[in-house]
């Protein structure tokens, strides 16, 4: 069965269809003429005639003044025979029924093809999107008898339009065209703006909402949504680029590092200087005028994000838009946070990120995608009952009863950046989707110090994004509270089974609860983690927004809130079996606190940051401290090594840690962060910079050194020769603050680091060739990877 094309150039529609068959088409196009002739459409001589003067006639168009002695006599017979063919086309599609042109078709395939089995169709990289979405409906509706016939040229048609429009990564192809439907596809042809692909964080995003919609069960759909959206296509970047002059800048990408960081503010101001086309403009007026007051973000969807091995996680900016000012200045808001955007593809985090992907060749694209917020208004504040992200396995346990497989979350109350990014004295609540209510912290004075502070929202009245103490939004008359936080009082955490008249907001602490274990939340998570993880046939994870719909006093539902979803980031490695015949002083350290699976072998130089506080260090100093570590991170680029530091690596906030990015430590082979105080919860688990550390197979391990089961050799770490000026002479300045040992000079040995989560215990130690070190399963080097 063939779409009506009685909408479509008939004569393109017979091209199309031609040209799959390429052998035979000149055939076919001669049985074509003689029904012409047969049916007195044109006489054969008339017909020749038009030919050889439009042959002519092409002759001019091309230049040729003196046709018969410019052109060779080949050259003019193949240029009658192309004309002669277009002519045909033209004459049969306007004259002759399409059936007759499908059953000479038939007869042409006869003696090699069943002619009933024969199912006419057109070439669909060379037709219209409209075409193909017509063909394709037509192929959907038909019986399922007759369907399977048609499949592949179904699954072709769709493939073609994925990736045109979406992605051309053939991972995602492969599993995007097993779920999408022509309508899914049209429904996001109707949500872009501008010309191109939507990029990796659309795509995520539309294949997961597909999946879920034909995978999931009527009582898990009904509980599940995702915002409305919009698409700016990433040929946009390109007109944008073009329009403002900016292609200068595309060969950043082949700058040094401090070139491009030095370069980066005069790019962004450039950016921030461009104007997009009038028809752009209307298209994104168009989305404000939908959306009316509704807050909206504006996030990145470059073509190279959310890939398998890939995913850009945190790189490009986001941009929320509070959307509460006229239309006129909500437009320009959005067409700014557009352009900080695009300004990002500039940033040295994400250049290096690229170079170290082996993505620096390609050339950048840019979508974009449009959001509504997801939440709720409380009088001038708007923010979600619950926001985070989750992962569908949970490469990192804090109790051995953790179901690895299960996965984990990392949930805030508000808008969900305090879920993604790595702030070192605010934490989420970490949630073991096997045993939701465990915690990794052992007492309430912990759970209440661990738990969130500060809470991210829109000011609707000040038309901005905002952060306030937590407390400011918890109190009794807080919608649902007891799902929510729970009261410490006497060194206990005590349920809010009803609110105290005395209860004071200081004492609230945000644990989550409630919700995790008064509410199927934590089943509906799992739940979809398992049949996204099926669906793309590897770990993923989303990052969701949680709504608390109630329509009566009782027990609330949770609405589930879909905002993005990729390939989960994985380790590559085995577990290693811990040697137990280590003399003390080949031992550097042993730690038993959230450790993975993995190996890495040869380590030549420790770096060990001294504690700040015994050196007297400010934020200032801190801040240059991490450029310090770029600079050696560079200069060992060929050397394996580890960094050793107090605090938490890439905290935003100095105090608490070094303020490294992805760039200034991508060449080392595992993190370790030296905690003096109390135990702690690992800091960075599941956030981007975590990511980032899981792609590059950089492990994260912390020495807490209150733990009782913790090991640190102080010989080896601080009494060595500090070997910082022997590599960098000039960083005299930075002796007293960084240590580099190296162990292959003082003690004529290289170092393994081994790491058993089933044993939850890690343990570096000088490998003097004597000790046999076994995997116990998956013989990778993860580090060599």
């Amino acid at each position: 069965m063939a779409f009506d094309s009685s909408d479509f150039p008939r004569v393109l529609t017979i091209y199309l269809e031609l040209s799959n068959y390429p052998i035979l088409s000149p055939r076919i196009r001669a049985r074509m003429r003689q029904e012409l002739f047969k049916k007195r459409v044109i006489s054969p001589d008339a017909f020749e005639e038009e030919v050889r003067l439009k042959a002519l006639q092409s002759q001019r168009r091309e230049g040729l003044s003196d046709p018969f002695n410019e052109e060779a006599a080949d050259v003019w017979n193949e240029r009658v025979s192309i004309v002669r063919d277009h002519l045909t086309d033209f004459y049969f599609a306007y004259n002759l029924p399409h059936d007759l042109f499908v059953e000479i078709v038939r007869e042409a395939l006869s003696k090699r093809v069943d002619p009933q089995e024969v199912v006419l169709s057109f070439h669909p990289e060379l037709a219209p999107w409209d075409m193909l979405f017509a063909q394709g409906e037509s192929y959907e509706v038909l019986p399922d008898e007759e369907k399977y016939k048609v499949h592949h040229h179904l699954q072709e048609i769709k493939v073609v339009l994925i990736k045109a429009m979406i992605s051309d990564h053939l991972h995602y192809v492969g599993i995007a065209r097993e779920w999408f439907d022509i309508s899914d596809l049209k429904e996001i042809r109707a949500h872009r703006i501008g010309r191109g692909k939507i990029g990796g964080k659309a795509a995520g995003l539309m294949l997961a909402n597909s999946i879920l919609r034909k995978a999931a069960p009527p009582d898990l759909l009904e509980r599940i949504e995702i915002p409305r959206s919009w698409f700016l296509g990433a040929n946009v970047f390109y007109q944008f680029t073009q329009l403002n002059k900016l292609v200068e800048f595309s060969n950043q990408k082949y700058k040094s590092e401090e070139e491009i960081r030095a370069d980066y503010p005069d790019v962004r101001q450039r950016y921030l200087c461009g104007v997009f086309p009038d028809h752009i403009i209307e298209g994104l007026r168009g989305i404000i005028s939908i959306v009316e007051k509704s807050p909206l973000i504006v996030r990145s969807s470059s073509l190279l994000e959310d890939s398998f091995g890939s995913s850009f996680a945190g790189k490009y900016e986001s941009c929320f838009c509070p959307n509460q000012d006229t239309p006129e200045n909500n437009l320009e808001d959005l067409i700014d946070a557009i352009v900080k955007v695009y300004a990002s593809v500039y940033n040295a985090d994400v250049l290096t990120y690229r170079r170290k992907r082996g993505l620096i060749d390609y050339d950048e694209r840019m979508g974009i995608l449009i959001q509504e917020v997801q939440g709720r208004r409380y009088e001038h504040l708007f923010y979600p009952d619950a926001a985070g992200v989750a992962f569908s396995r949970n490469q990192y346990r804090w109790n051995p009863d953790i179901d690895r497989n299960a996965g984990f979350m990392r949930l805030v109350r508000g808008l969900g950046t305090r879920a993604v990014d790595q702030l070192g004295d605010d934490y989420p609540r970490f949630v073991a989707l096997s045993h939701p209510s465990l915690l990794p912290e052992s007492s309430p004075k912990h759970i209440r110090r661990y738990s969130q502070h500060q809470i991210d929202l829109i000011n609707l009245d000040s038309n901005q994004m905002q952060t306030l103490p937590i407390t400011s939004t918890l109190d009794r008359s807080t919608l649902l509270l007891r799902y929510l936080a729970q009261r410490y009082r006497d060194d206990n955490l005590e349920n809010l089974l009803s609110i105290p008249l005395d209860l004071n907001s200081d004492d609230l602490v945000l644990t989550f609860d409630g919700l995790l274990r008064h509410t199927d939340f934590p089943e509906l998570m799992r739940r979809v983690l398992r049949i996204l993880e099926a669906a793309y046939g590897s770990p993923v994870d989303i990052e969701f927004v949680v709504e608390l719909a109630q329509d009566s006093p009782g027990k609330p539902w949770p609405i589930i809130h879909l905002l993005q979803c990729r390939p989960q980031s994985r380790m590559y490695g085995g577990s290693v079996a811990i040697p137990k015949n280590v003399p003390e002083n080949q031992r550097i350290f042993i730690t038993r606190r959230l450790v993975p699976d993995g190996r890495v072998s040869n380590i030549r130089y420790l770096v060990v940051i001294t504690d700040p506080k015994d050196a007297g260090a400010n934020p200032e100093e801190q801040k240059e401290l991490a450029k310090l570590i770029g600079r050696i991170n560079e200069r060992l680029k060929d050397e394996k090594f580890l960094l050793l530091a107090p605090g938490r690596w890439g905290s935003v906030n100095p105090e608490l840690g070094i303020p490294v990015s992805y760039s200034d430590i991508y060449n080392a082979r595992a993190l370790i962060e030296i905690i003096r105080d109390e135990t702690a919860p690992e800091p960075s688990y599941g956030t981007h910079f975590f990511q980032d550390l899981v792609e590059s197979n950089i492990y994260t391990l912390a020495l807490a050194l209150k733990d009782k089961d913790v090991f640190v050799n102080n010989s080896v770490l601080y009494e060595t020769h500090n070997h910082l000026l022997d590599l960098m002479p000039a960083e005299k300045r930075w002796k007293n603050r960084i240590r580099i040992v190296d162990l292959q000079t003082e003690f004529k040995a290289l170092a393994d680091l081994v790491m058993n989560g089933e044993e939850n215990t890690a343990f570096a130690f000088l490998n003097t060739g004597d000790l046999d070190v076994k995997m116990v399963a998956g013989e990778t080097d993860t580090a060599d990877i």
